[in-house]
Order: C-alpha cells, then structure tokens, then sequence
C-alpha cells in the first residue's frame, strides 16, 4: 500500500468504531500522557469530530481555554 492511498481519518474513525465512552477516555488519556507524536493525528481526528458536533458556545469556550493555555 502507498502512504498516499492511507485514509487516515478513515483508519482513525474504523479503529474506534464501537468502543465504549470508557475505551474513549483510556484512548486519548494514553495518547496525552505517552506525548508521542504519532497520537496526534488520532487525537486531531477526535477533536475534528467533537468540533464538527459542537455548538458555537461551546467552540468559543474550547478557543477560550486554548488562547489560556497559549498565553
């Protein structure tokens, strides 16, 4: 297979296809705590999905704690 042809956000979304809120948690609990490089596309796939769900307070509150957190 070529890197080219790899879905990432499809492999990603495939991997967690199913898991339970608690399997969530332990993903991107682990994915922080290991600080690897490799999970943050994972965890770039999670957030695109929380932010495509969320309501535009709730956008604004994550970009508050974000602009916090950069300061």
């Amino acid at each position: 297979m070529n890197i080219a042809d790899l879905d990432l956000r499809a492999a990603i979304m495939q991997n967690m296809h199913g898991s339970s809120e608690e399997d969530i948690r332990n993903t991107i609990d682990d994915a922080i705590s290991s600080r690897e490089e490799k999970a943050l596309p994972g965890l770039g796939v999670l957030f695109e999905m929380v932010w495509g769900k969320c309501e535009q307070h709730d956008k604004n509150n994550m970009i508050g704690i974000l602009h916090q957190q950069l300061k």
